[in-house]
């Protein structure tokens, strides 16, 4: 199961359900023959930044973050200002180079900009690449990245 499936798995959950534990959820998607294991829901939490809030009942339950005060667009315009390095495209691929350890969040950024034209984006530490459905597409992408950096 792809991670953008697993991860729609997941929010029902939280939506439907109080998940107390890593555990919890690895056992209900297996009663959906979904099979994780714990170690693939800890990073899903992780990039999906669920955090833990306290119960009625005084425990404690898997949650959404709450509502950033900074739009993922001017985060976004600060994390490429202060790492950017270079941007190149070839064919559908645009790929951002930029300082270590800034990788995974600018990846984050642009995938919550929920872009249509889109197909992915991925990011390790210092590189990110974002797959354009279209060429056309690809240059709205990068145009969108510079007009960021120069705003």
């Amino acid at each position: 199961m792809r991670k953008v499936e697993r991860q729609s798995h997941l929010r029902q959950l939280i939506n439907n359900t109080n998940i107390e534990r890593q555990d919890d959820f690895v056992r209900l998607l297996a009663q959906k023959h979904i099979e994780v294991t714990q170690a693939t829901i800890s990073r899903d939490i992780k990039e999906m930044q669920l955090v833990k809030v306290p119960t009625a009942g005084g425990g404690y339950h898997y949650s959404f973050p709450p509502k950033k005060q900074m739009d993922s667009e001017k985060k976004m315009r600060r994390t490429l200002r202060d790492a950017f390095i270079s941007m190149n495209a070839q064919d559908n691929m645009v790929v951002i180079n930029v300082h270590p350890g800034n990788g995974p969040a600018l990846a984050t950024l642009i995938s919550q900009t929920n872009d249509e034209s889109l197909f992915a984006t991925i990011g390790d530490d210092a590189t990110v690449l974002s797959i354009c459905k279209t060429k056309a597409a690809t240059h709205e992408f990068m145009n969108k990245m510079t007009n960021l950096l120069a705003d």
